[in-house]
């Protein structure tokens, strides 16, 4: 499963115009205390979490996530925005929670 068959499958919203869309989707994970997520999540994992902020980019840099989902229409700030596509890292977003957005892509990964 790549970025973009999750997009399409789970009709995720695409907030960033840059990042790999071909890049495999192995995992899953949820987190918002961020450097938790920094020392936790997978390497290619679909990262969800509510924060929208400057330094999720550089956690889902460090961590090498495939990308971010911003779960119960969490906002991205302007500037995590800027950061995002400077360093290639997609972001989308969804209404679901993270319980049933993570269910979803254990199915579609399995």
């Amino acid at each position: 499963m790549n970025v973009k068959e999750l997009i399409d499958k789970l009709n995720l919203n695409v907030l960033t115009d840059s990042g790999d869309f071909n890049r495999e989707v192995t995992d899953c994970y949820i987190g918002d205390l961020l450097s938790w997520v920094m020392g936790r999540a997978p390497e290619d994992s679909a990262w969800l979490t509510v924060m929208g902020n400057i330094n999720s980019i550089a956690v889902a840099t460090l961590a090498d996530v495939s990308c971010i989902i911003l779960v119960e229409n969490a906002s991205l700030d302007e500037d995590a925005k800027k950061k995002a596509e400077i360093h290639g890292v997609t972001i989308l977003s969804t209404e679901e929670n993270s319980y049933r957005l993570a269910v979803k892509i254990s199915e579609l990964i399995k």
